[in-house]
């Protein structure tokens, strides 16, 4: 049986997603998960394009201590040397470097020939392995690279001091017979591939993300990159947790398995879903809600007779629980501190008072308290701290089907004084947003709004998910609340704050693969 590594770009390549923007205290809570669902190596970020980046990626890299964590770096000796200096304190530091080689970024973007884009690799692999024990090496685009030329140069940067050969679908063109035959032709072309592991790194523009790396698996392939939910550039890249399962189910096909617990899948995949405010469509495959419901008559019934007729994947397998303890107003500390534990959520005890008071409140107001409610309630209680500059404190909004509407709220400052303003607006919402806007410094340009129950029944709480424009700088923010009117107030302040925090930490936009 084939042992498939899996490496996680969640956190680097899966924050390329437009509109996602994870501050330091999310990342880390994504690379503690990570870490459970025992993931072989997390990609933590790109130390070199931010201030921002290279301080999350050296924390990631401090903390975790069950797998290899490593960061992206150019072909140059400066982001080299960035990767380095964030990484070096890991319990297995390792560089994963790239460069781009099919003809049309040889030509267009790098501006070389192919003898200097094989001078550059191979000299920065040279560079890279006086620091590294272990080198990832990337061919940007192979998928639309001469195969003759993918050869000659992967044998130059084995030469020079890679381990881990990766070769990227980076822009999704590839179908599984070609982008498989890649494999193939460099396992029979290269002298050296034998030294090396082979990776697959692909993107889903074609919808084929998957499928191409389960076919890199069948030809040769032993590490299998990718994102939870899929997430990432454009329509983003192999969800790791579908490659993770398929091999799981049909290990009499692939003969390869991983090391992933499986069982924390849906715990993840909620947990980056939340935290990037990328919702995960209800038919997705092994995580979306519908992926275990049936609904059919047919299937309803052959399901009660025999599990198998219709679920080849079984709730269990991936953390779904068809019974769930139900926490209300009359639970105490212990049960919710368990159940928060259950849950894999990493609360300090110091924490848990605090929580648990937010809590009650909450349960005084519902019926009945859902795991979804308490995931929600957490995470928007302890990641919001980090950002907090403006504090929503009051909100009222008149609204009559014959009257303007009109909005008054009341805010704590960044300097901790209190600001009061009113306005209009067409609708609640718009009133509400105006009104924000005279409370802060500086234009905002709404791009999106999204709002989505957490939970069910009519005392659901409130998860509102607005994407903006700020200061020059593109952000998102969340907002969670049983009221839809203080969950948007929530939303848009929290973005707000997210950029004056990145404001503060000096941080850039992020450079992209």
């Amino acid at each position: 049986m084939q042992k498939i590594k899996i490496f996680d770009t969640t956190l680097r390549d899966g924050e390329q997603s437009a509109g996602v923007n994870l501050n330091l205290s999310e990342k880390l809570e994504i690379a503690r998960q990570l870490e459970r669902l025992n993931v072989d190596i997390i990609e933590a970020g790109f130390p070199a394009a931010s201030k921002g980046d290279f301080s999350s990626v050296q924390k990631i890299a401090q903390m975790v201590k069950n797998c290899s964590v490593t960061g992206l770096a150019r072909s140059v000796t400066s982001d080299i040397d960035a990767a380095w200096e964030a990484l070096k304190d890991g319990a297995e530091p390792r560089l994963h470097t790239f460069l781009a080689t099919s003809p049309i970024h040889r030509q267009y973007k790098l501006k070389m020939s192919k003898e200097e884009v094989i001078e550059t690799a191979v000299q920065s692999v040279k560079y890279a392995a006086k620091k590294f024990p272990i080198i990832q090496w990337s061919a940007e685009d192979a998928s639309r690279t001469e195969l003759p030329f993918l050869a000659e140069i992967v044998e130059k940067v084995i030469q020079a001091g890679a381990q881990v050969i990766n070769l990227p679908d980076t822009v999704g063109y590839g179908t599984p017979e070609e982008y498989g035959m890649i494999f193939k032709y460099l396992r029979e072309h290269v002298p050296s591939i034998d030294k090396v592991s082979l990776s697959t790194h692909c993107h889903d523009d074609l919808g084929m993300a998957i499928a191409n790396s389960l076919a890199a698996v069948e030809n040769g392939a032993t590490q299998v990159e990718g994102a939870i939910n899929g997430i990432g550039e454009r329509a983003g890249n192999a969800a790791l947790e579908e490659i993770a399962v398929a091999l799981h189910i049909r290990k009499d096909f692939y003969q390869a398995s991983t090391r992933l617990n499986l069982q924390e899948i849906s715990r993840t995949s909620s947990l980056v879903s939340k935290l990037t405010g990328m919702v995960v469509p209800a038919n997705k495959a092994v995580v979306g809600k519908n992926a275990f419901a049936h609904e059919s008559g047919i299937h309803q019934d052959g399901v009660l007779k025999e599990k198998t007729t219709y679920e080849i994947i079984s709730p269990e397998l991936v953390g779904v629980q068809s019974n769930s303890l139900v926490l209300g107003k009359h639970s105490g500390r212990h049960a919710f501190k368990n159940r928060l534990n259950e849950l894999g959520l990493n609360v300090p005890e110091e924490e848990i008072n605090k929580l648990f008071v937010s809590f009650k409140e909450l349960a005084d107001r519902k019926k009945e308290m859902t795991d979804y409610d308490l995931v929600a309630l957490v995470l928007d209680k302890k990641l919001s701290e980090e950002v907090s500059f403006y504090e929503l404190n009051q909100i009222q909004v008149q609204y009559g089907t014959n009257q303007i509407p009109t909005a008054t709220v009341t805010l704590t400052g960044i300097n901790q004084e209190t600001i009061q303003e009113a306005g209009t607006g067409a609708g609640s919402i718009e009133a509400l947003y105006n009104t924000l806007e005279k409370c802060v410094e500086g234009s905002i340009n709404l791009l999106d709004y999204r709002i989505q129950s957490v939970g069910a029944g009519r005392d659901a709480l409130a998860e509102v998910y607005v994407k903006m424009k700020y200061m020059d700088v593109e952000t998102s923010g969340r907002g969670l609340a049983q009221d839809v009117l203080e969950a948007s107030g929530k939303a848009y302040l929290n973005a707000v704050n997210r950029v004056i925090y990145m404001k503060n930490m000096g941080r850039e936009l992020s450079l992209t693969q």
